[in-house]
């Protein structure tokens, strides 16, 4: 089974800094793409946890001020010198937080989709 087999939910583009928290110390991450189940993100090498690591997660959606907290495992990491490409799991999370970015999604997603449906028409 591939990895994007595995995964729950379509992860859509989103890029933002974020902050991990692997043994109580914060790693900044860069938030490549983003779904109501999990993200991807790097890291610098040295920094980065383990896959099996569960690490807490501080990320900020668009236009919003409030932080989104969750806890998610690190199942997937390709590194080399600089950076370290994780693929992250969400594992737990305040039911209201699960709500905005499920909800942030889901507005994303028909967006994209709509985008698409428009393209289509006009090349008809």
């Amino acid at each position: 089974m591939s990895q994007r087999d595995r995964r729950m939910g379509f992860r859509i583009p989103y890029t933002t800094l974020a902050t991990s928290f692997v043994d109580d110390r914060p790693v900044r991450i860069l938030v490549e793409d983003l779904s109501d189940t999990g993200m991807r993100v790097h890291a610098v090498t040295p920094r980065a946890p383990r896959p099996g690591t569960v690490v807490a997660l501080e990320v900020v959606l668009p236009d919003s001020d409030d932080s989104i907290w969750a806890t998610a495992q690190v199942c997937h990491r390709t590194s080399d010198e600089l950076a370290a490409g994780l693929g992250m799991r969400f594992v737990a999370m305040a039911q209201r937080h699960a709500r905005r970015l499920r909800d942030y999604c889901l507005e994303a997603r028909r967006a994209h989709l709509g985008g698409l449906l428009e393209r289509i028409r006009a090349s008809a």
